[in-house]
């Protein structure tokens, strides 16, 4: 009888032990990758909008100064806008994704983009006259002006689009494929918590006793939770000794370690709380005193 209850034990404490190994992971990705929250948050901890409008204006430069600065002003008086229609665009490919709408579909007006730039090249061309526009009117000057932009701008688009239809077939089956794939996450998730919560109610059960069933989760809990940690603190130390090996532009070289803590945040929470759980429930099993019986 002993025999049969270690080896239920033993099975149970292993199961438990490969389930929080499991649940650690899917508790970091739903947390990060799987959040928007947590991606737009990160997008502007990393500035990414700072890093392409500096490939956008350099790009530019070396095609043509003057609409360079013009559209590095452009740029700039739209940073808020961008950021919304960057974070719009985030929250509906999540939606999708994960289930909560049935269609992939995105529009934006860029009627503020073309109303910006239309000003500041505008503006700069009044700073700086061309020698075809110098010393004419400004009437003139603007009449010619609001010729040469429409004729600019003929190829831009009023609204920029993307749906399903944006997508080749062989994509859109792959897009497909992997939303079906997310869509099982949120169940998958919430089952492997039951199932971690059934595997703790049978050794509680098994064990009958406190002390037994709180030495047992408390070292499975301790066993777990403090090497977890120890490779989160060394994954992080190595990870931002070896960017600077990698031939990466600096300025990410500064961003990564940032993302990777982030990352890594609700891993070292949920060690944290894991070893914190098993210390205490080792204590118990120590200083617990059962009740005498009565005669």
């Amino acid at each position: 009888m002993k025999f049969l209850k270690g080896l239920a034990l033993g099975l149970l404490s292993f199961l438990l032990f490969l389930s929080l190994s499991i649940f650690g992971l899917a508790l970091t990705l739903n947390y990060t990758i799987l959040n928007p929250d947590f991606v737009v948050s990160e997008l502007d901890k990393l500035d990414v909008y700072s890093l392409a409008k500096e490939q956008i204006s350099q790009q530019i430069l070396s095609e043509d100064e003057f609409m360079a600065e013009v559209v590095d002003k452009t740029l700039a008086d739209l940073e808020l806008w961008i950021k919304e229609q960057v974070s719009a665009g985030i929250y509906s490919g999540y939606d999708y994704f994960l289930g909560k709408s049935e269609g992939l579909r995105l529009v934006i007006s860029l009627e503020p983009v073309k109303e910006s730039l239309k000003e500041d090249l505008w503006q700069a061309i009044l700073k700086s006259p061309p020698p075809e526009l110098a010393g004419l009117p400004q009437a003139e000057m603007e009449q010619q002006f609001d010729e040469f932009y429409q004729e600019f701008t003929k190829g831009l688009p009023s609204t920029f689009e993307f749906s399903e239809s944006s997508l080749s077939p062989k994509i859109l089956a792959q897009v497909e494929q992997a939303r079906q794939y997310i869509s099982y996450f949120p169940l998958g998730y919430k089952v492997l918590i039951g199932f971690i919560l059934l595997l703790v109610l049978g050794i509680i059960l098994i064990n009958h006793q406190v002390r037994s069933a709180s030495r047992g989760l408390g070292t499975t809990f301790l066993t777990f939770g403090v090497p977890l940690y120890i490779s989160i603190f060394v994954a992080k130390y190595f990870a931002g000794t070896q960017l600077t090996q990698l031939g990466i532009p600096p300025q990410l070289q500064r961003l990564l370690p940032q993302l990777l803590d982030d990352f890594l945040v609700p891993l070292e929470i949920f060690s944290i709380g894991l070893a914190a759980a098993g210390i205490i429930l080792l204590i118990v099993s120590f200083a617990y005193k059962p009740r005498q019986p009565s005669f």
